[in-house]
């Protein structure tokens, strides 16, 4: 009866409060509702196609846990995809996500005209056109590549490298390539949290103790952007492990030896061109589980700053 009566009044309030915010309601609801339809509904959706076999030309048929078992027993390319997408997200991620907050800290104390010229600078790389054929360019494997010529002519080598052919190189480049590409959406908040930190925070800071930049940064910076801090680890946490496009444009698909097969590119695999779509959405499924799981675990890390 107790937990009955509880609900009622949770409802109740629930219901108070709509009632009382109801013009704020109306404003997000078309919002809300798209979010529903074309976010929420097709995770929902894969979840389910996950445990079915569906191949888009019949029914889904129900299977269980097979796909699960297929993808972790009997899948060894899944396994190597896996291995590789959480080297690349454990080297890009937080790499990333420091050099983001790192650049923005550092130009955020210059004058307006230099910090917007830096800014753009910084920023370009990530929004930049044909940066696939900059790098392939680089690492060409002729002679007339730019990484081969200049080992070549100091020495360092007798005969040009496949980089972009050899198991032992592609993950490396992938890696670096994404490490330029990184300053981009969460390096422009960081600069906007950066910019809005109330100055007074300084003053009181320095009244109740704290001597240096690094004490600033820890105790008052970094709490006074945790919403900032919460997003760019979401942006980067994303572009980690949901890296294929690169993969694809600048090794193939798949790579030699499938060195620069991500699950993404594998996602790719089973779901656009054999159309195994229960397959697909189980694979889809485990990485969401992985993302989801990470991002619990930095949101955990960041409520901790400023302790």
């Amino acid at each position: 009866m107790k937990s009955n009566s509880a609900f009622r009044g949770k409802i109740g309030r629930l219901g108070s409060d709509v009632k009382k915010h109801k013009h704020a309601y109306m404003l997000i609801a078309p919002y809300f509702l798209i979010f529903l339809t074309f976010t929420v509904f097709p995770v929902l959706m894969s979840v389910c196609l996950s445990f079915t076999s569906y191949n888009m030309l019949e029914p889904p048929k129900w299977v269980g846990w097979q796909n699960f078992a297929r993808l972790f027993v009997q899948d060894d390319i899944f396994l190597i995809a896996l291995k590789n997408t959480l080297l690349f997200a454990l080297i890009t991620g937080p790499i990333s996500y420091m050099a983001c907050f790192l650049f923005a800290w550092l130009i955020n104390e210059l004058r307006p005209k230099l910090r917007a010229v830096l800014t753009l600078i910084l920023y370009a790389p990530s929004i930049s056109g044909n940066t696939y054929l900059i790098w392939q360019t680089l690492f060409a494997s002729d002679s007339y590549g730019y990484a081969n010529s200049f080992l070549i002519k100091w020495g360092m080598i007798l005969e040009p490298i496949q980089w972009l052919q050899d198991p032992r190189f592609v993950l490396a480049i992938l890696i670096l390539v994404q490490l330029w590409l990184s300053l981009g959406t969460s390096f422009l908040a960081f600069i906007a949290g950066l910019q809005n930190v109330d100055r007074t925070l300084y003053e009181a800071g320095a009244i109740d103790g704290v001597r240096n930049r690094w004490q600033e940064l820890w105790f008052i910076t970094l709490p006074a952007m945790r919403p900032q801090l919460l997003f760019g680890a979401v942006i980067q946490i994303t572009l980690a492990f949901s890296v294929a496009e690169i993969s694809i444009y600048m090794i193939g698909f798949p790579s030699v030896d499938y060195a620069a097969h991500t699950i993404v590119t594998h996602l790719v695999d089973y779901g656009s061109i054999r159309f195994e779509m229960g397959y697909a959405s189980a694979i889809a499924t485990v990485l969401f589980t992985i993302m989801f799981a990470t991002n619990l675990l930095t949101r955990k890390l960041l409520g901790k700053v400023g302790e």
